[in-house]
């Protein structure tokens, strides 16, 4: 079982929700509206008006090992595509689940 930590540009709207739908990983919890910034590159995302665009994040927790790599590969494909958007995907293991 895998968590995974999705944190993107206000940009990708519904197209990360979308995403998991098209991997059949139903459950989540979404934050919108957050700031935040890259550890290289690219603007910050503050919500200011130096700063306009925000970052939303959504947390999934996905039972087969397998599915959560092909949800990552897609992530990181979603990523490559539009570089300038900011998207980034942290995967870790759960040990348990209530």
């Amino acid at each position: 079982m895998k968590a995974i930590f999705i944190a993107y540009n206000q940009a990708y709207g519904d197209e990360i929700v979308e995403l998991l739908d098209l991997h059949g990983q139903r459950g989540f919890t979404q934050w919108i509206d957050i700031e935040g910034r890259g550890e290289y590159e690219g603007e910050p995302h503050y919500g200011n008006h130096a700063w306009p665009t925000q970052n939303y994040a959504i947390l999934t927790i996905v039972q087969d090992d397998a599915k959560a790599s092909d949800l990552m590969d897609a992530l990181a494909a979603k990523d490559k595509a539009y570089q300038d958007l900011g998207l980034r995907a942290f995967c870790w293991t759960v040990d348990k689940m209530v």
